[in-house]
Parts: structure tokens; sequence; C-alpha cells
């Protein structure tokens, strides 16, 4: 098991946003992340239905799953899911410049700089304030810490765990 969150997050190249649309509905979606300064950055199209989601409910959850070529159980992906403030950052700023080197540093300078050609682009910026990560059967945690980073082991949600619930 992974000793915090950085070290399980390390292989992962992209997360899952789950937002809400003007109808309240969930809509579910991928795109590439950047982890900076303890926040989680998305480099999105405003034609990207989330950008509008984000923008308007400015909640999401976040979603970080185990590959299923690598995963020893179907049925016991590791996985962390984290709730978070959002915020859709201006454009042409020092932070942006930042952030967007960081996306050019894991993803490479030709996509990125291809996007912010483009001019729809913009960077939302997740802040967690709630999180949980499962690593298997008996083996669910909550996100504690300063920064939602440490496991925390939490205790059984039911009476009988994953005892029999005759």
């Amino acid at each position: 098991m992974a000793k915090n969150l950085n070290e399980f997050l390390e292989p992962i190249k992209s997360l899952t946003i789950s937002s809400l649309d003007d109808k309240r509905y969930p809509f579910s979606s991928y795109a590439p992340f950047v982890k900076y300064n303890h926040k989680y950055y998305v480099y999105l199209s405003l034609m990207a239905k989330h950008s509008s989601n984000l923008t308007q409910n400015k909640i999401a959850s976040i979603f970080f799953c185990e590959d299923e070529q690598s995963c020893e159980n179907i049925f016991a992906k590791k996985r962390v899911s984290i709730q978070c403030n959002t915020l859709k950052l201006d454009q042409d700023t020092q932070k942006e410049q930042v952030i967007l080197n960081e996306f050019r540093n894991r993803f490479g300078k030709n996509m990125v700089d291809m996007l912010k050609k483009m001019g729809d682009f913009y960077l939302f910026e997740f802040t967690p304030f709630y999180g949980e990560a499962v690593f298997g059967f008996g083996q669910a945690y909550n996100l504690g810490g300063e920064n939602f980073e440490e496991f925390i082991q939490r205790s059984s949600t039911s009476s009988n765990g994953h005892g029999n619930t005759k």
C-alpha cells in the first residue's frame, strides 16, 4: 500500500471529474491533471461540459483509480475520491504560467502550447476539503492532515463491516 496520497498518485496521469450541470444532474468525464502546492489542476476547453458545470457549481469530486491491467482484483481496485471546491483561473496570469509549466513538464511542451493557442482553454483548480481512499477489502481510509494527503484508518461504516449480513 502507498504510504501517502502523493505516492499513490505518482503513476496516475488523469483524473475523473464528477460535476453537476445546471439541472443538478451529475456528469463525469476525465482530464489529465497536475498537482501543485496541494491542489489539483486540469486544463479544459470552454466547449467541455465540465467547464460550465465547474463555473456554475463550484464543487466537484475528483477520482483516481488503479489501472485495470495492473490491479490484483477487479473488485478491489485501489482508488481515491476527493471532494473539492473549484475555481476557474484567469488566463495570462503569473499563476497560469506556473501551472502550465507544470503541465509542460509532465505532458510535453508541444501539446500544452497548442492548447494554449486555441484560446478557449482554462485552468481549473480543485482544493480538497474531504476525501476517502480504498486499497482493498477492509482497507478503507479517510484522507486527513493539513492538505488531505495522509491516510487515516477508518472504522467500519456498519456494525458488520465486511462480515455476514444475514
